[in-house]
């Protein structure tokens, strides 16, 4: 049963969750491990460029604004190195150059701060479906 246990929790999506304020990020990790997710949570965009297994992250989730860096600049990182997952940027400052810049660097899903738990939900779901051609 032990092994079986820790196989369930190896094939876990993996989510990537970069939010510098320190409650939404708790708060993503909680909701999305309670939804079945194995999360990774980093508190700036170099935390997570430190990961060695950048690769295993089925879905980035990350803020527009990270300090010295934000989401954009992030993902088009990523993108150079090889990570192919879906995106999905968050902003509590939305506009419409925002969202171009963001689907012009290749994000699939734009989250307006504050956004409902289901919307977030729904939009990793929708993207993982797309990403894996499957459809529940």
């Amino acid at each position: 049963m032990s092994m079986q246990s820790e196989t369930q929790a190896e094939n876990k999506p993996r989510i990537l969750v970069v939010e510098d304020d320190d409650s939404m990020r708790r708060s993503m990790q909680l909701f999305l491990r309670g939804r079945g997710y194995d999360v990774l949570t980093y508190a700036t965009g170099d935390r997570l460029l430190l990961e060695n297994d950048i690769e295993h992250g089925a879905c980035l989730v990350a803020d527009y604004r990270l300090g010295e860096q934000n989401g954009i600049s992030l993902l088009v990182t990523l993108r150079a190195r090889g990570w192919t997952g879906p995106a999905i940027l968050m902003t509590g400052y939305p506009s419409e150059d925002l969202r171009s810049s963001a689907e012009i660097a290749g994000f699939d899903l734009f989250l307006e701060k504050p956004f409902q738990e289901h919307s977030l939900i729904n939009g990793i779901t929708r993207l993982m479906e797309r990403q894996s051609g499957t459809r529940t």
